[in-house]
């Protein structure tokens, strides 16, 4: 079951540049500049392996996404293949992971805002970024693509000065580099679950899959290409500022690329780290509000949560009653609580909404051959949820759960 374009859909107006642009903003925002920290902690140097063991995982997870949007180019991404492929109940759950998990990290983005805009009023920032970006989306999706692309080639230009004032330091030294004195398998895949966090962003152009143009040719060719940039751009970023800081000072580090640009000689760039990382978590949570909206849209249009979240304004072609919902929502828990250590649970939640598209990618194709890379993004996402921290994965179990139970019961009195 598809929902064309049209008076009851969204407008077709994504090529493939803006579909990338927008993979982009998901995924190069403010991950990049704190994940490293808690990456460095729990694997040493060992992270550069975390860093390409969720990467791989990452690009499992793209084909199955690209196969799958290409079949069911409709909004809601995974909800709607896992409802389609596996059934309603795998669809459902698909969808509850996505929307509760990326909620709290759209409050994360916010309170991140912030912190490094205004510390002293990080909660009162947060609310006003929410209801900006929110008011940004509400105008229709060309003007949130063409916000996110500004966004996009402010926080490049951050990263690549980070990169290079970093490598052409005399502090930057090959031997902090040593894979080998990393903290063992299990540090390394604790790694990999924190920095997956970072690279989830590309399945937004899937749960935008209503509103891009020739779906079945765009998406596939933006998926691989906006996560094949990202990659290149965390790996150059990640050698960068643990060859300056070395393992010790990086896992300590508060913000990990402002104390490498320090540590190489350069304070006086500071500040302009600081900026790009509140404008990649402003892109950030643009892309997320974004998301969350779509998918919330499209489980209301199937009961899953109340009708009137399915509306489509007239005008703007947006789902407008669905964005000033997650809208509200998530200005209420930027006011009112600090959930940037949410980063585990949006994880394990994220990595369960890409299980249910591996599983559901797994049954487009019986040959062994087609059904390897599913088979193996599933193991993945099932390893690196498991790995993430305890507390991390009883929450994001409890919630799961929670889910099922709300499922059930709403089956009952339906």
């Amino acid at each position: 079951m598809t929902h064309p374009s049209g008076p009851a859909g969204l407008r077709r107006t994504l090529g493939v540049g803006d579909a990338v642009v927008i993979g982009l903003g998901s995924m190069i925002g403010a991950g990049i500049f704190a994940a490293l920290a808690p990456a460095a902690r729990a694997a040493g140097s060992g992270l550069l392996i975390g860093l390409a063991l969720a990467a791989v995982v990452a690009y499992c997870n793209a084909l199955a996404s690209a196969r799958l949007a290409a079949l069911y180019p409709a909004s809601g991404g995974t909800y709607v293949y896992g409802r389609e492929r596996l059934g309603p109940f795998w669809g459902y759950l698909a969808g509850w992971s996505f929307v509760v998990g990326k909620t709290a990290s759209c409050a994360a983005m916010a309170l991140t805002v912030g912190a490094y805009v205004w510390p002293g009023q990080a909660h009162a920032v947060a609310v006003a970024a929410v209801v900006a970006l929110t008011a940004v989306n509400y105008g229709g999706l060309q003007k949130s693509a063409l916000l996110t692309r500004g966004i996009v080639a402010v926080v490049l230009a951050v990263l690549a000065l980070v990169v290079v004032v970093c490598l052409s330091s005399g502090d930057a030294t090959a031997a902090h580099l040593d894979i080998g004195a990393s903290d063992g398998l299990d540090g390394i895949l604790q790694a990999a679950g924190l920095l997956f966090f970072a690279f989830a962003g590309y399945a937004r152009i899937a749960t935008l899959g209503e509103e891009v143009r020739d779906p079945a040719r765009t998406i596939p060719r933006a998926i691989p290409l906006a996560l094949g940039i990202a990659l290149a751009v965390y790996a150059c970023v990640a050698v960068a500022v643990l060859a300056v800081l070395g393992r010790e000072r990086l896992g300590q580090a508060g913000a990990p690329l402002a104390d490498a640009v320090r540590a190489a000689g350069m304070p006086g760039l500071v500040p302009v780290v600081r900026v790009g990382a509140a404008v990649a978590a402003l892109g950030s949570l643009l892309a997320l509000i974004l998301g969350v909206s779509r998918t919330t849209m499209a489980m209301a249009r199937d009961g899953h949560l109340p009708r009137q979240l399915a509306a489509v304004h007239p005008r703007f072609q947006v789902p407008h009653h669905a964005e000033v919902a997650v809208g509200a929502v998530v200005a209420v828990l930027a006011a009112s609580a600090d959930l940037r250590g949410a980063i585990g649970f949006s994880s394990f939640g994220v990595l369960t909404y890409y299980a249910i598209a591996n599983a559901s990618a797994w049954t487009l194709d019986p040959a062994p051959r087609a059904r390897a890379l599913p088979v193996l993004g599933l193991l993945g996402c099932a390893v690196l949820a498991f790995s993430l921290p305890g507390g991390s994965v009883l929450v994001g179990a409890g919630v799961l759960a929670a889910g099922a139970v709300v499922y059930g019961v709403r089956g009952r009195v339906g």
